[in-house]
C-alpha cells in the first residue's frame, strides 16, 4: 500500500489542482451512498419492485441534502470542460476533434454495462423472472444514464457556456417553474429545466476556469443566497423537502430539476469554493491524495456499476429468504439500521465490478496527450 501511495504521488504533475479531483470523488461517493440508502428492492411474493424510505419516512428528507451532489459534478465538469476546450484551441485542435475525444471517454464504458445487462435480461426472462421484476431492475441500472446524456449536451455547449453568465439559465428555470406551478402551464415545459437547471452550475464551473470565482465573498453569497432561497421555496412555496425523486410524490425536485434544487446546488457550489483552501491542504498528504486519485481513475465505472452491485447482493440474499434492510419494505428505523449494515456488502460487490470492468475506462494510446492527466477529465462520474 505504501508503495502504491508513493507511485501515485510521484506520478502526479506538480501543477495539478488536486482539489478538483477530490471534489469529483466526493460527488461520486455521495451519489453512490445516496442511491444505496434511498433505494430499496422489495420482495413481494416473488415479484421485486423498487421503493424509497423517503416515501415512508419523510423525516429522512435531510439525508437527501447530504447525498444530492449533482451540482458539484456539473460545477467540476464546467471547470474541466472550459479548460480542456481552451487548451485544445490553443494547440490548434478543431472543435469536432475535441468533442469527439471527450464523448468517447464519456460513453465508451457505457457499452459494457448495456451488453452485460442485455444478456442478463435475456437470462432472467428465460429462467422465468417476471416482467415487472426485470423492468424494475433494468430501470435502476439505466435511469442514472440520463445524467450522462445531459452532461454530453452541456459538454457540446462548452464554448457557449464559457461565455454565458449563470443568471440566464437560472432565470429560465425560474420562468419555467412559475409557468408550471404558478400558472398551471403544461408539465412538458419542465423538460427545459433538464438542461437549464444543470447549466447553472456548469456555467459557474466555466466562470471558475476564467478565474471569476476567486473571491470568498462570492462563495459566501452563493452559499447563503442559495440556502436561503432553497429553504424559502420548501417552507413557503410548496416545493418538496427531499432533493431527490420520491416514488409516488406529486412533485419531484429532480425530475425535472426545480428552482429549489438549483438553488440548493448554488449553495453547494458556494460551500465548495469556501472549502477549497482546507481541502487543498489536506490533499498534500500522499495517503489522502491517493484515495481521491484512485476513485477518479475508476469514476465512470463506479457510477455505472454501483446499482448493479446493490442488485447482485440483493439477488444473492434472496437465496436465504427475505432479509431485513435488503428485501423488506423501508418503513421504519429498523430498516434504516439494517440497510446501513448492508453497505459493506454493496461496497465489496462494487469492488468486484471494478476489477472486472474498469479496463473499459482506461485510456487508449491516442489519448495520452490529454490536457488532464491520470485518465479522468470527463467531469462526470
Amino acid at each position: 500500500m505504501r508503495d502504491l501511495i508513493r507511485r501515485i504521488e510521484a506520478a502526479t504533475p506538480p501543477g495539478r489542482d488536486r482539489a478538483v479531483d477530490a471534489l469529483r470523488a466526493l460527488a461520486i461517493l455521495g451519489v453512490v451512498l445516496g442511491h444505496w440508502l434511498v433505494t430499496a428492492l422489495v420482495d413481494d411474493s416473488g415479484t421485486v419492485h423498487a421503493a424509497s424510505p423517503l416515501r415512508y419516512l419523510p423525516g429522512l428528507a435531510p439525508v437527501s441534502w447530504l447525498f444530492q451532489t449533482l451540482a458539484v459534478f456539473f460545477l467540476v465538469g464546467g471547470l474541466v470542460g472550459a479548460k480542456s476546450h481552451a487548451s485544445a484551441r490553443a494547440h490548434g485542435a478543431r472543435y469536432g476533434q475535441w468533442l469527439g475525444t471527450r464523448m468517447g471517454r464519456l460513453f465508451r464504458p457505457v457499452v459494457a454495462v448495456l451488453i452485460v445487462w442485455g444478456v442478463a435480461v435475456v437470462a432472467m426472462l428465460a429462467f422465468g423472472a417476471g416482467l415487472e421484476t426485470v423492468r424494475a431492475l433494468v430501470k435502476l441500472v439505466v435511469s442514472p444514464l440520463w445524467f450522462l446524456l445531459v452532461f454530453a449536451v452541456l459538454t457540446a455547449a462548452t464554448p457557449l457556456a464559457a461565455r454565458l453568465h449563470p443568471v440566464w439559465p437560472l432565470a429560465a428555470v425560474a420562468f419555467v417553474d412559475v409557468v408550471r406551478y404558478g400558472l398551471g402551464g403544461p408539465a412538458g415545459l419542465g423538460s427545459i429545466n433538464v438542461v437549464a437547471g444543470w447549466l447553472v452550475p456548469y456555467c459557474l464551473g466555466a466562470a471558475w476556469a476564467r478565474g471569476d470565482l476567486r473571491s470568498r465573498a462570492t462563495g459566501w453569497a452563493l452559499l447563503i443566497g442559495g440556502a436561503a432561497a432553497a429553504t424559502g421555496l420548501v417552507m413557503w412555496a410548496g416545493y418538496p423537502a427531499a432533493m431527490v425523486g420520491v416514488p409516488g410524490a406529486a412533485v419531484s425536485n429532480l425530475d425535472p430539476p426545480t428552482l429549489a434544487v438549483v438553488a440548493f446546488g448554488l449553495a453547494q457550489c458556494g460551500a465548495v469554493l469556501l472549502f477549497l483552501g482546507p481541502l487543498r491542504r489536506a490533499l498534500r498528504r500522499p495517503a489522502v491524495w491517493a484515495v481521491a486519485a484512485l476513485v477518479n481513475l475508476s469514476a465512470m465505472t463506479i457510477f455505472l456499476w454501483h446499482q448493479t452491485a446493490m442488485i447482485a447482493v440483493t439477488a444473492i440474499g434472496l437465496l436465504a429468504g427475505p432479509l431485513p434492510g435488503l428485501h423488506t419494505v423501508p418503513d421504519g428505523g429498523g430498516w434504516v439500521l439494517a440497510r446501513l449494515a448492508w453497505l459493506p456488502a454493496f461496497a465489496l460487490a462494487l469492488l468486484v465490478c471494478l476489477a472486472a470492468f474498469r479496463v473499459h475506462e482506461q485510456r487508449r494510446p491516442d489519448e495520452r496527450h490529454s490536457t488532464v492527466p491520470m485518465g479522468v477529465d470527463t467531469g462526470a462520474a
